[in-house]
């Protein structure tokens, strides 16, 4: 699962940019932070919002479930952030569990999607937003999350199901975003630099999986 704290990747909205150092350089640099988040912070300006439609999914036929506020950060991918990955979770538990811990404010982390057993899909934060899911604050700028209910010792847990409709996300993730399909785009949370998570685990069929992904006709993303 992601993190426990959005903390441990540093993700925080304005005021938390380092500065550069020293004379003319330190004004160039605050000059051009500034500017990179107001660009990026334009829909915060009174009566600017991003058109958003209540309980609009990006995945057909996914199911609608808001994540808590505290738990991801609002943006305008891929117009401020652009999206070149995805990133495959395991939940360490069950759906119902990852569900109500991306509700929990106190929780501090989130990822896009929770994929059940059966293959059903849970959309929690739009893929505009940057959920907290990687523990990495650039890679969840530039991801979606997808968590899978399950254990990364138990291969039992993913289930047919859950590769084949899993697959159909991703795929349809790529072809909205023009991401690469393979294992430099879509990787695991065990591949993200600076984290201390094992997901998806040894017993995640990533051969398979990516055959899947690839199998998906376009006409169907």
């Amino acid at each position: 699962m992601g993190e426990k704290k959005a903390s441990a990747d540093g993700d925080r909205r304005i005021g938390r940019r380092a500065l550069l150092i020293g004379g003319t350089a330190a004004a160039v640099g605050t000059a051009v932070l500034a500017r990179d988040e107001l660009a990026r912070l334009w829909w915060r300006a009174p009566g600017v919002e991003k058109p958003r439609v209540e309980g609009a999914v990006d995945f057909r036929g996914a199911q609608w479930v808001a994540a808590s506020d505290a738990n991801w950060r609002r943006a305008d991918r891929p117009d401020d952030y652009g999206i070149d990955m995805v990133i495959i979770h395991v939940t360490q538990g069950s759906f119902a569990s990852a569900v109500k811990v991306f509700q929990d404010p106190g929780h501090g982390a989130a990822a896009h999607y929770v994929v059940r057993k059966d293959g059903h899909i849970t959309q929690m934060i739009r893929e505009l937003d940057v959920a907290f899911h990687a523990g990495n604050r650039s890679y969840n700028e530039r991801s979606v999350g997808i968590e899978h209910e399950g254990f990364v010792d138990r291969p039992e847990d993913f289930t047919d199901e859950m590769y084949a409709a899993s697959a159909r996300l991703t795929a349809g993730i790529c072809a909205r975003y023009a991401i690469p399909v393979d294992r430099e785009h879509i990787i695991g949370h065990v591949e993200v630099p600076g984290t201390d998570h094992t997901d998806p685990g040894e017993h995640w069929d990533w051969e398979r999986y990516m055959r899947l992904v690839r199998k998906v006709p376009s006409a169907s993303v």
